[in-house]
């Protein structure tokens, strides 16, 4: 049987000067895991017996980010579902979109991570080294351009 995850993909709106352009002040929130090849992803995990999909990530956001379901906002319109073998076993992730209610709150991480960066576009998807998450986080940037 296929493993199941969840996730969310965050992003904040910076404050910035009116001449700029709304989309340059979207960043992403990543995390660095403390275990394995030190890869860089949005919070994510494993759903629990009783859970659905959109619970699982909410919790494993506050697991993993410290991030209150209160603090973000989910965006309508967007889940994406990825597929990919782990360790030769079919592993599907589904990702919604939040945006933080509040640019400035706090992001705390579990024992599961060491680092969190935001960032703007490229520098995610630098950060990002699987093909499938650059192209994912694209779509999400291209999302958010078309709602302006």
């Amino acid at each position: 049987m296929a493993v199941r995850a969840c996730g969310l993909i965050i992003y904040r709106r910076l404050q910035s000067a009116p001449s700029s352009k709304v989309t340059d002040d979207i960043e992403y929130l990543l995390l660095q895991t403390s275990y394995g090849t030190h890869h860089w992803t949005p919070p994510k995990g494993h759903v629990d017996p009783g859970e659905d999909d959109l619970q699982t990530a909410f919790r494993e956001t506050q697991e993993e980010a410290g991030l209150q379901a209160s603090q973000l906002t989910l965006i309508e319109g967007y889940k994406k579902e990825l597929h990919y073998p782990v360790h030769g076993k079919p592993k599907t992730v589904i990702y919604w979109l939040a945006e933080m209610k509040d640019c400035n709150t706090e992001v705390k991480l579990s024992e599961e991570h060491q680092a969190f960066q935001w960032l703007k576009l490229e520098d995610a998807c630098k950060l990002a080294e699987y093909e499938d998450m650059q192209t994912t986080l694209k779509e999400v940037h291209q999302f958010l351009c078309s709602k302006e």
